[in-house]
């Protein structure tokens, strides 16, 4: 594991690593200027690219122009994360760096864990003055497949992971999410969110677990804002923005929020989701900018 750092003019970091193309940290001023570092290590994927495919496959399988690829499976019929040997257990080669970027590449070849087509990836993180964490994600295949790219980074904006979460500000754009079946697979539909689930008007996180993915209202493939996020205490708030159409919510680890932005889960089984599809000749691309400032 290689360890790198980006750094704006306001001395401000981003740790990085070859494993998994990961951040371990993010080190950032609080409201009394105080710096430290707002990624929670929740282990596991904490702060890793996923791929080929962010969250669940049901079954283990899904076809693809009338032929169906099966997968391994590591939960238990499911695969997770793109399986068990999924992208963030790899060490990706550093391609690109400076003090304010580092570009990540990784080869994944045919068959790699029952994904059909050689898949190129790279993910290009961007540290900007303003605190701005812009990750770029691209791939292209030599068959069709189905790609779905997230980074799993989980925050305490406190910058204590031993601190509760429970009274952050949350606000969400999305008037709907994707509800799930026993064994945490979509069942195809969309439902408006119930008051559990509304996060359109900002409100406290609260002690209640959450996996839920939402639907992003508007959602057109551009960059749009998703959610922000804001702890009163230490004043920090990150302002999420992104293409990716659906933003999961994870607060099971104790101390730790993940806001991932990524497609649905179990879409190659769904066709009223967003479509996961890509084809040679075509480039998978998707941005999320993670903004930090405080108030």
């Amino acid at each position: 594991m290689t360890d790198w750092m980006l750094t704006n003019r306001a001395g401000n970091r981003v740790h990085l690593r070859t494993l998994g193309a990961s951040m371990t940290a993010i080190e950032i001023p609080d409201r009394a200027g105080l710096r430290a570092n707002v990624c929670a290590d929740a282990g596991g994927s904490a702060g890793k690219i996923i791929g080929r495919y962010a969250n669940r496959i049901a079954g283990g399988s899904f076809t693809l122009d009338g032929t169906t690829y099966d997968l391994l499976t590591n939960e238990g019929t499911t695969t997770l994360h793109g399986g068990p040997d999924g992208f963030s257990k790899r060490t990706w080669d550093l391609t690109g760096r400076s003090d304010a970027q580092a570009t990540f590449a990784l080869h994944s070849p045919d068959g790699d864990q029952g994904f059909p087509g050689a898949l190129d990836c790279r993910v290009q993180y961007t540290w900007s003055d303003d605190d701005a964490l812009r990750i770029d994600y691209t791939a292209t295949t030599e068959k069709p497949t189905v790609v779905n790219f997230t980074n799993h980074v989980y925050f305490n904006l406190s910058g204590d992971p031993s601190r509760s979460i429970a009274a952050y500000e949350l606000q969400i754009d999305a008037s709907a999410y994707t509800p799930l079946d026993a064994a945490s697979i979509p069942t195809g539909v969309l439902l408006p969110v119930d008051a559990l689930r509304d996060f359109r008007s900002a409100r406290t996180v609260g002690t209640v677990p959450f996996d839920c993915n939402f639907a992003i209202d508007g959602w057109d493939g551009t960059l749009r804002h998703a959610a922000t996020l804001w702890d009163p205490e230490s004043g920090r708030r990150i302002v999420v923005e992104t293409t990716q159409p659906g933003l999961q919510l994870f607060t099971g680890k104790p101390g730790a929020i993940a806001l991932e932005t990524q497609h649905f889960a179990d879409a190659p089984h769904h066709p009223n989701f967003p479509s996961t599809v890509l084809r040679p000749g075509e480039t998978f691309s998707a941005t999320t900018i993670y903004r930090f400032d405080v108030r």
